[in-house]
């Protein structure tokens, strides 16, 4: 029988389909351009083939393509018939993830990665800040991010997409030594990956490297296909540091080209969360953010993301909201927060509203009571600093400067905040 790169079994006697099919899982994790377009060569060359299925319905999941998702995994589904126990039980575990039954999908696909390590496409869903751990809500994600990552490491050895995972989750959990190490090898392995190449330029960020940061990124994105489906996101990185050097009419360019709600292709999920983020860091910076901007993200979030339930995202519609006014989108948040960091979602909620209505104080009572776990929401630490400098404007709004720049000293003494914050330049 044929095997992946990964060494496990693939059913189908096509050898075109299943280098089809590698070529495809390889292009999802490195997030380079065509992904649809490998797994449909493999389909084409196998019809029967329901790993090239299930690998489209994933890589539509990632992509928040939801009814395609769902109708590759029925085609995949149909095709079960003759694979193997580990084929069908990865089918049927991304099923659980694409319709929704994400507490379920965890506990099995670390039942399922405890017996098939190798198993790349469900070993992936647990890895960065983004997949079943990452969005867990539980408090300590990233030590469980590293504890898992760090278990599978004498699995995967020199893997180029493995190390590229470890050296996240180090970072993530502070070891930024480490995490250089393993993102260097990753890239040397690799140099093409983009998602090596995200996590090379968050190091740059932890470690307050903004010149060298947005040269890297810079060099890198300016080849990235804008079709790839990190595109947006690596964008977010580019605008941030045109920010951070002052350029300003850059970042609005970047925004507006590759970041803001007008790029429908992009995953929901970045357009969302990287356009509130960087409209807010921009206001903070000083920078005149146009209420329009601020409706345009709002009526985004409330149309892709209408009932709370994924926080990450909950937390920037709720910022979005509370910035362009809209009151009653705002309360569905504050109200109808789900999941295990509903609490810090409506914490954060309310202290939106508080700092849209004016009153920093409340605003800064209501953020203390929950920053101490913020991890909680998901995403990156470089992702969450804007509620760091959320706090800090509160701070600022209360008269509170020194505190302000005490607690952006205390929570991120390696990088300068004075360009953050227009309040501390004074």
């Amino acid at each position: 029988m044929l095997k992946d790169r990964y060494g496990s079994d693939v059913t189908t006697q096509s050898q075109s389909a299943r280098d089809a099919y590698v070529d495809g899982v390889d292009r999802l994790l490195a997030a380079s351009d065509d992904v649809e377009g490998a797994f449909r060569a493999a389909i084409a060359a196998d019809d029967g083939f329901a790993m090239a299925r299930i690998g489209l319905a994933r890589y539509f999941q990632l992509c928040g393509r939801g009814a395609e998702a769902r109708a590759a995994l029925a085609e995949a589904r149909d095709r079960v018939g003759g694979v193997t126990t580990r084929e069908a039980a990865q089918i049927d575990i991304l099923g659980d993830m694409i319709e929704g039954r994400v507490a379920q999908a965890y506990g099995r696909v670390r039942a399922h990665v405890a017996d098939h390590p190798r198993d790349v496409l469900l070993a992936q869903s647990c890895t960065s800040v983004f997949g079943l751990i990452g969005f867990s809500g539980q408090p300590g994600r990233e030590a469980e991010q590293l504890a898992y990552t760090t278990v599978l490491a004498p699995q995967y050895g020199e893997d180029w997409w493995f190390l590229c995972q470890h050296a996240f989750a180090q970072m993530e959990a502070g070891q930024t030594g480490p995490a250089a190490d393993n993102i260097e090898r990753a890239l040397a392995l690799k140099p093409d990956s983009a998602h090596s190449a995200h996590v090379r330029a968050h190091l740059y960020y932890e470690n307050g490297e903004t010149e060298a940061g947005f040269d890297y990124i810079h060099g890198f994105w300016s080849e990235y296909p804008e079709t790839a489906y990190l595109h947006c996101h690596m964008s977010w990185h580019v605008a941030l540091w045109a920010l951070a050097r002052g350029e300003v009419a850059q970042m609005w360019s970047v925004f507006d080209r590759s970041v803001g709600p007008q790029r429908s292709a992009a995953p929901p999920l970045n357009v969302l969360t990287d356009s509130a983020a960087l409209l807010y860091r921009a206001a903070a910076a000083g920078v005149e953010v146009a209420p329009e901007r601020w409706r345009q993200v709002s009526d985004y979030a409330a149309r892709m993301f209408p009932k709370p339930g994924l926080a990450f995202a909950d937390v920037h519609a709720a910022l979005a909201h509370a910035m362009s006014g809209q009151t009653e989108r705002l309360e569905t948040v504050i109200d109808g927060a789900k999941g295990p960091a509903a609490p810090v979602v409506s914490a954060l909620a309310q202290s939106f509203r508080a700092l849209a209505a004016q009153d920093p104080g409340q605003a800064v009572q209501l953020m203390t009571g929950v920053m101490s776990e913020h991890e909680r929401i998901g995403g990156s630490r470089a992702q969450r600093d804007v509620l760091e400098i959320a706090l800090v404007s509160a701070l600022l709004g209360a008269g509170c400067v020194e505190e302000a720049r005490r607690c952006l000293d205390l929570r991120r003494p390696h990088t300068a905040h004075d360009h953050a914050v227009a309040g501390l330049q004074h």
